[in-house]
């Protein structure tokens, strides 16, 4: 049994294709078939069932991959030993984080964090909440940013910042009589909110505690993943909407003016770096978690005053 092994099954677990994790791992599909039968061969057990299509592992192998990821990330440990004794950064980082944190963080960082560790490689992907979850468990990713809690026993949480929410209203809204709000002063059949596959939307039903109320109106037949969108509807089309704090740094004094805090306790979310229990790429992630802690004002740095909303 060899770490190249562990790889193979590992890649053909995570693409569900002889064809596709062979290209990832840069080697010819004959020669990780090959390996891959070896090691059946050495254990004495089937570990994919390649009738079906896509490849899916046995019984067996889905325990055996199990421990295979576990073992490689113990290998990579290794390297990692090696790495924090050098005195510069270096290496590849793969983040993942949600379409309603990224606009408001990734523009503030990269730069400071480029210049600070040249020698570090960021990829970044905005998805979901469930496909970084997804990806953090199957180790494509080495951390993800998100809102929390998750509840996931495989996955550890570094809270990082607590977000107020907030209403943006127009003119028309009735909440644009008041100067500060409470949950029940919403409207549900006049706010403007994210579809379906969004933590924020159930944040934000959460708010309103009102979830069955928004089935069967009309304002929630729009699909929309972007929080600027949300921003841009209440301009047009009157209404409201709420929106994380960070989203109001771009807006006009005109815009501001639409703004509406809600009263103590605030809604807030939980912001973190999500990781898996035995992640790797310490220093890397620790310097990511310092570059964003670095802009953020200090009421975002406690939770204190605040009521943090569930997902």
């Amino acid at each position: 049994m060899t770490i190249t092994q562990l790889e193979y099954i590992v890649a053909v677990d995570t693409y569900r294709s002889f064809v596709a994790a062979a290209e990832k791992c840069f080697v010819t599909q004959p020669t990780l078939s090959m390996q891959v039968q070896k090691l059946e061969d050495t254990l004495g057990v089937k570990l994919f069932d390649r009738s079906k299509q896509p490849v899916t592992p046995t019984e067996i192998g889905v325990e055996i991959i199990t421990q295979a990821r576990i073992l490689l990330a113990e290998s990579e440990k290794i390297k990692e030993i090696i790495t924090d004794r050098q005195k510069e950064l270096s290496g590849e980082l793969k983040v993942g984080i949600i379409p309603t944190i990224a606009p408001y963080i990734l523009p503030k960082i990269l730069h400071g964090f480029i210049e600070k560790y040249p020698q570090v490689k960021l990829v970044v992907w905005e998805q979901t909440t469930e496909q970084i979850i997804e990806q953090l468990k199957l180790g494509m990713i080495d951390c993800g940013i998100l809102s929390t809690p998750l509840h996931e026993s495989t996955l550890t949480e570094l809270p990082v910042f607590y977000e107020n929410f907030v209403a943006y209203v127009s003119k028309n809204s009735k909440l644009s009589k008041k100067k500060s709000i409470v949950p029940d002063d919403i409207d549900m059949e006049e706010i403007w909110i994210l579809n379906e596959g969004h933590c924020m939307r159930e944040q934000v039903l959460n708010i309103c505690q009102r979830r069955k109320a928004t089935q069967g109106f009309k304002h929630f037949e729009y699909n929309t993943g972007s929080v600027e969108t949300l921003k841009r509807m209440v301009d047009q089309n009157n209404g409201a909407t709420i929106l994380p704090e960070l989203a109001l740094s771009d807006l006009t004094d005109k815009q501001l003016d639409k703004v509406r805090y809600f009263k103590s306790p605030e809604p807030a979310r939980e912001v973190s770096i999500v990781i898996q229990r035995n992640f790797l790429k310490r220093r890397m992630i620790e310097a990511l978690k310092n570059e964003i802690l670095e802009f953020l004002p200090k009421r975002m740095k406690t939770k204190k005053k605040k009521e943090v909303m569930e997902i």
